[in-house]
């Protein structure tokens, strides 16, 4: 039951902490620039879908998704605040170009990860890649900044830059990033520092309170891991079990056990990976698995939305502000 909590756990978080620490955030639009291998920077081509069109996964949202912040708006707030960041240091005579956000897109488009959340759902991929991300998404594009200097840092964050930490010695502690930090200067260039620095100027301008994010997550965990205890959902993954030894796939009680055997060592697909892949999202087609697992989840959430209505409203109101500022300075900055 600990390994299922973890599992459960992992899925539902795999798309979670998409907004990078606020000196990388950055702007994301539809750009031509490129890397030095001449590929964009972002390429909204490799964005997830909203809601997924293949597979068995096919139209399928879960009543909690509703809560959840989807990709695109987690990179309209990244690339607002980048913009405002930027003029704001631009203000003090500092030039700064942060990374662009969206470069990296995850696989899925919200914390839920319909598309592997009971194990992997699209045969298509599957005969191409086994369990393996395709190879859009399994690339990084790297941009770099510059080193920031002492001043810089305090404009742009409202404190000073961290102490390097100190190379620890056996057996003591690793020194605390934020070591040596201190509040920041009180001007620069004649103007006085903003209140938080730039970021923390760019976040009041876009209304954003640092709501916690990780209620939504935590909820959608509970839900899988209790599904995966119904006698429906156990009935099911017993049979989908049973087809894969038929399949001549032995000894694996769940999707999850399928999934961990089959992804190689070094992301790349083998024969028997995709033989496994393939043979896996059959046996779900044959056993109805991902349509009754979804089923009971969703019943779950319902009730876990009913119990919990009042918060999440909260933090489903908050985002929508948030994103409308968003979108509201991005239009301005255009003009």
């Amino acid at each position: 039951m600990k390994r299922i909590k973890r599992t459960a756990l992992a899925v539902a978080l795999t798309a979670s902490a998409l907004l990078v620490s606020a000196c990388s955030s950055g702007a994301a639009s539809d750009t031509t620039e490129n890397t030095a291998d001449g590929k964009p920077v972002v390429n909204k081509a490799n964005w997830p879908e909203k809601v997924p069109t293949t597979g068995l996964t096919k139209n399928l949202t879960l009543p909690l998704e509703a809560y959840m912040a989807s990709y695109e708006d987690q990179v309209t707030l990244e690339q607002a605040a980048s913009d405002l960041e930027q003029s704001c240091m631009k203000d003090y005579g500092i030039d700064l170009t942060l990374p662009k956000a969206g470069a990296n897109p995850p696989p899925s488009n919200n914390d839920a990860n319909i598309e592997r959340r009971y194990g992997i759902s699209d045969r298509a991929e599957a005969e191409k890649y086994g369990y393996e991300l395709p190879p859009a998404l399994r690339e990084h594009t790297e941009q770099t900044m510059r080193d920031l200097s002492g001043v810089e840092v305090e404009v742009l964050t409202g404190h000073t830059k961290p102490a390097a930490p100190a190379a620890a010695e056996a057996g003591q502690p690793i020194a605390a990033p934020d070591r040596g930090v201190k509040p920041a200067r009180a001007e620069y260039n004649g103007k006085a520092l903003k209140q938080g620095g730039c970021i923390g100027w760019s976040e009041d301008r876009l209304g954003v309170k640092g709501a916690d994010p990780t209620l939504v997550a935590q909820l959608a965990g509970d839900s899988l891991t209790q599904s995966m205890k119904d006698d429906k959902v156990v009935k099911a993954t017993a049979a989908w079990s049973s087809c894969m030894v038929g399949k001549g796939h032995a000894g694996l009680a769940d999707p999850y056990a399928a999934m961990d055997q089959g992804v190689t060592a070094d992301g790349e697909p083998t024969k028997e990976s995709i033989a496994l892949a393939v043979d896996d999202i059959d046996c779900k087609e044959q056993t109805d698995l991902v349509k009754i697992w979804f089923g009971v989840e969703s019943a779950i959430q319902n009730r876990q939305i009913a119990d919990s209505q009042s918060q999440l409203t909260a933090i489903k109101r908050q985002h929508g502000t948030e994103v409308a500022a968003a979108r509201k300075q991005m239009t301005a900055s255009t003009r």
